[in-house]
């Protein structure tokens, strides 16, 4: 089979095949991604396309099977089923005792710092301040209050970081 009577088969339901990964991966560029694959597949095996009596049958099966993968698969971490139609109006129980829990991670992890980078991160962080009122507050200059208020904030990155990923590796 060569590439225009490959095309001719499998360009009908292309606009098919992506609707059905983008129903099930929910994600535009994951269906992107899926039908890409699928199409990549049936080329590499175009030879035996003949075999089949409903190509674009065998290929929605194939994408079907595809997504489901992903979905399964432990890079699509970040892929859920959604309904997309219910928005839930308030955060859920456990994301709020996760964050709560995060908060007080990041003020125990604030107070670790040495006293002038708990300074300028409190005064910019929290407070808000600007920084020419810092640098007035701690009597710095606005480059050494940046690069003092960077690596606190490098600090507690990598601290939330190594206790995130605690038994994780």
């Amino acid at each position: 089979m060569n590439q225009s009577n490959f095309l001719k088969v499998v360009l009908p339901f292309k606009d098919k095949v992506f609707r059905l990964a983008k129903r099930l991966l929910v994600s535009t560029e994951e269906a992107e991604d899926a039908t890409q694959e699928l199409f990549l597949k049936l080329w590499r095996n175009k030879g035996k396309l003949e075999e089949y009596k409903n190509v674009e049958a065998f290929a929605m099966t194939m994408t079907k099977n595809y997504c489901f993968d992903r979905l399964k698969s432990k890079q699509a971490g970040n892929l859920t089923l959604v309904h997309s139609n219910y928005k839930e109006k308030e955060t859920p129980l456990e994301k709020k005792v996760e964050n709560n829990d995060t908060i007080n991670q990041v003020h125990k992890l604030i107070e670790k710092l040495p006293e002038q980078q708990k300074i300028i991160i409190q005064l910019r962080d929290i407070e808000e301040y600007d920084f020419e009122e810092i640098c007035k507050v701690v009597d710095m200059k606005p480059t050494a209050v940046r690069v003092a208020l960077s690596r606190a904030r490098k600090t507690i990155r990598q601290e939330l970081i190594k206790k995130h990923n605690y038994g994780v590796s």
